[in-house]
């Protein structure tokens, strides 16, 4: 593995932004804000690291293309079309894009499918994420993943994100969605299948950025010299 290691990073001023900092170690990090030329810093790192916000996208796309630079984008909640920036991009160059680097949270990607294939349609689904006062999206890009994976095994479900009033019986194609918001929760995701007469529930908790800032410097070490692409962290940790 390459130890040295130029990383520009994009919204360096951030929660997560400060967490790859103080975890960097040998990687030299190159700060960049909202207000720089990503350009121009993207010409002297050999890989870029985006914590920033998703309307940067279409910019550090653009030059991470030009200058042919490997990107691992941790930002989330995306539109559609900045999605297509980011997919038509990995065509040309390597791209992590990944809503969570935590080993814990991909292995509980992993838990997920499989239990979701073992229990099959008799097994209610609900997903329960919280995070801290300050999270502006939701629900968590995490959880859109956990969704993206349950309904792989429920092609028919729909998404209900929370409940109010006389709603009636759960259907049986329901996956439930419900996200809090409160404190300094670092990040909190529930997978809950209930059956009859019994529970299954995958819960992952961090209680530190670091362990995400770990991750996101381990992709940036595996995606230098990849063949362009759009992968994620299971493909980092092996996990596919």
């Amino acid at each position: 593995m390459k130890t040295e290691l130029r990383a520009l990073l994009v919204g360096a001023a951030g929660r997560m932004g400060e967490a790859i900092t103080a975890s960097a170690g040998e990687v030299l990090i190159i700060p960049c804000e909202l207000g720089d030329d990503i350009s121009a810093a993207m010409r002297g790192c050999d890989v870029a690291i985006d914590f920033s916000h998703a309307d940067v996208t279409e910019s550090l796309c653009a030059a991470a293309t030009e200058c042919q630079k490997p990107l691992v984008i941790g930002t989330t909640g995306h539109s559609q079309k900045q999605l297509e920036v980011i997919n038509s991009a990995a065509s040309k160059i390597p791209i992590v894009f990944a809503s969570n680097f935590s080993v814990g949270v991909n292995a509980l990607f992993a838990l997920t499918q499989r239990a979701a294939g073992l229990l099959g349609e008799d097994f209610d689904i609900e997903v329960t994420e919280a995070h801290h006062r300050m999270k502006k999206d939701a629900p968590s890009g995490t959880a859109k993943t956990l969704l993206q994976i349950l309904k792989e095994s429920r092609k028919d479900a729909e998404l209900i994100h929370g409940r109010e009033g006389n709603v009636g019986a759960r259907a049986q194609n329901e996956i439930g969605v419900h996200s809090i918001r409160g404190g300094d929760t670092v990040g909190d995701h529930t997978v809950i299948f209930a059956g009859s007469g019994e529970r299954l529930e995958l819960t992952h908790k961090a209680s530190s950025r670091e362990t995400f800032a770990r991750g996101a410097l381990r992709a940036a070490h595996w995606v230098i010299d990849r063949d362009p692409g759009l992968y994620d962290m299971r493909d980092v940790l092996g996990l596919k």
